[in-house]
């Protein structure tokens, strides 16, 4: 009876030294390192692509290139000085007037003169004329006056004289503008207006350009 109790107060003090061993191995383990379970801080280089990715979305939010034009490289266009433009005077190079004269041939005497700033050379001699838009209104050459090249610059200026009937007897169709280009192939003719009554115009013809009024009354040779 002795030696049973002798051996069941045994198997519990075994069973009790192994609760105890179980208990400190289990303490001993303690909670998980986070740096083990993969739930860690984020690292440096995350910091370092979250800090970058901020920065190019706050340089980049407005919309706008970062790249600055000099502020120098405006253009010829921006600084509005148009000295030297063009070396041939294209249509919209210049200004126009258009006169009656009476004597000593009534005709119509065109001035040319180049707009503000512009410095530019009549280098073909004839200006191209007409009235309306069919053939018959073109205006041809005579070869009177002429000068080549003719500067145009400030207050100089050209003259051209067109006489607008040729014909005898009461032929012939009114206009009340007349089409002047430096060229033929003049991209923008400029339509001026005629003086009062326009006389009819029938085959009409025009000088060169000349800086000299009287060398313009447009003749018929």
């Amino acid at each position: 009876m002795k030696r049973s109790r002798l051996a069941t107060r045994f198997a519990r003090l075994v069973l009790a030294a192994a609760v105890v061993t179980a208990l400190a191995a289990t303490t001993a383990c303690g909670p998980e390192d986070p740096s083990e379970t993969g739930a860690a801080a984020p690292s440096a280089s995350t910091s370092s692509s979250a800090s970058t990715e901020g920065t190019e979305s706050s340089e980049s939010s407005d919309g706008k290139d970062e790249t600055e034009t000099p502020a120098g490289d405006k253009g010829d266009s921006a600084s509005g000085d148009k000295s030297g433009y063009g070396q041939s005077c294209g249509t919209n190079d210049l200004d126009f007037t258009v006169t009656w004269e009476a004597q000593p041939i009534s005709h119509y005497l065109v001035t040319a003169k180049a707009k503000s700033g512009i410095t530019c050379y009549l280098d073909v001699n004839t200006p191209s004329v007409s009235f309306g838009s069919g053939a018959d209104g073109v205006a041809s050459p005579v070869g009177q006056g002429g000068e080549d090249p003719i500067k145009l610059s400030g207050a100089s200026v050209a003259y051209a004289g067109i006489n607008v009937k040729t014909t005898e007897g009461e032929g012939g169709k009114q206009f009340e503008n007349v089409i002047i280009a430096t060229s033929e192939d003049d991209p923008n003719p400029a339509e001026v207006e005629l003086p009062d009554a326009p006389p009819p115009v029938d085959k009409p013809i025009v000088t060169n350009w000349s800086t000299k009024r009287d060398e313009v009354i447009p003749r018929i040779v």
